[in-house]
């Protein structure tokens, strides 16, 4: 079988930098980088689902790529123009990963787009991103599916009464964390009513609409606040890492501080493996890293639609999601065509590093 020609669509403004491993991994697996593109190319204001131009609203910090992405169909197949970057192409297979939870919702038009047409790709299903992103969402969908979670509070511009009362009723040892956010970022351990007022004024004040949880008590025996991030792939765990933060008031995320200690899934507990399947399945993803703890019987924090690679995950983690890209795109050719050579207007480089830009 002739080489898939397989597209990169990622966000280069993202410092995860995700898409370095999964170029390499497309490369290791087939023997060529992929084509990579910037994912603000495709970013829309609601016409790109119809082939129009996307609008960049997430854009506009200087040299940002402008929303000039097209996808049409062409036989029955979906081609991407971007005339930006000197790109024409039909490609077999669509990766569409480290999209920064706040410029998701730009890309629905898009994910439906791929979903229409006879492209493999595990990016589509804007419904199960949103639902995964805005953690009051996750919340609802975990309540309806009886998936094990520490008690919670969704607030919208809380009075200070308001806030006080779901406080109190969690028990005076929370977390307070945006509904839309990444990295551990603006969140706080909220033990006293002063920190109450502080986190209650600082979500006031960026008009970001946030969750108070009780604890979870999460700390080994040695006193280190932890936590688990599961790589769940087509129904099953593929990967999983502990991390151990040793501040107790800071997130156990691995760019706040947490060391990440790899674990073979044979060697997880059971009962996380078992919490992980489901929640991944109750947001509706194909792949996910879903955070727990395994105090309380169990407990999901939060499923994370594109989770962070680290040091390691190559080969357990990257390689493994771009093989079920693969596989998806020998069962749908049946072993029956070839894949095409991508067709491009102009020459382009295609190299391991940085986006595709005109030769």
């Amino acid at each position: 079988m002739s080489r898939p020609c397989i597209a990169l669509i990622a966000d280069p403004t993202s410092p995860e930098k995700c898409s370095e491993y999964l170029a390499d991994a497309v490369e290791l697996l087939t023997g060529a980088p992929p084509v990579r593109i910037d994912s603000r190319h495709f970013a829309t204001g609601g016409n790109a689902g119809n082939g129009g131009p996307g609008t960049a609203g997430a854009a506009g910090a200087a040299g940002a790529a402008q929303a000039s992405g097209r996808g049409v169909r062409d036989g029955g197949r979906l081609r991407l123009r971007v005339p930006q970057e000197g790109l024409d192409f039909v490609p077999d297979i669509v990766v569409l990963y480290e999209i920064p939870p706040h410029r998701r919702r730009a890309l629905a038009g898009f994910q439906e787009l791929l979903g229409r047409h006879d492209v493999v790709t595990l990016g589509t299903g804007p419904d199960a991103w949103r639902t995964a992103t805005e953690k009051n969402l996750t919340v609802e969908r975990f309540r309806r599916d009886g998936i094990a979670q520490m008690e919670t509070a969704v607030l919208s511009r809380p009075t200070a009464r308001e806030a006080a009362e779901a406080f109190e009723r969690l028990g005076g040892d929370t977390w307070a964390r945006p509904v839309v956010g990444t990295g551990g970022n603006d969140t706080f351990h909220v033990t006293t009513p002063a920190q109450l007022e502080a986190a209650t004024g600082y979500y006031a004040e960026h008009g970001t609409d946030w969750m108070l949880s009780r604890d979870a008590g999460n700390f080994t025996a040695d006193g280190l606040r932890h936590q688990f991030r599961v790589f769940v792939l087509g129904g099953r765990v593929v990967h999983a890492r502990e991390h151990l933060q040793p501040a107790p008031d800071t997130p156990c995320n691995t760019c706040q501080g947490a060391t990440a200690v790899h674990i073979d899934p044979p060697d997880l507990p059971p009962r996380l493996t078992e919490l992980a399947v489901a929640a991944t399945a109750s947001v509706g993803l194909p792949f996910a890293g879903v955070d727990l703890a395994v105090e309380n019987g169990g407990v999901v924090f939060e499923v994370n639609v594109q989770p962070a690679f680290v040091d390691g995950e190559l080969e357990s983690v990257a390689v493994p999601y771009i093989k079920a890209h693969l596989d998806a795109y020998e069962l749908a050719v049946g072993g029956r065509r070839t894949a095409r050579e991508p067709h491009l207007t102009q020459p382009v480089t295609t190299g391991r590093r940085g986006f595709t830009a005109p030769a």
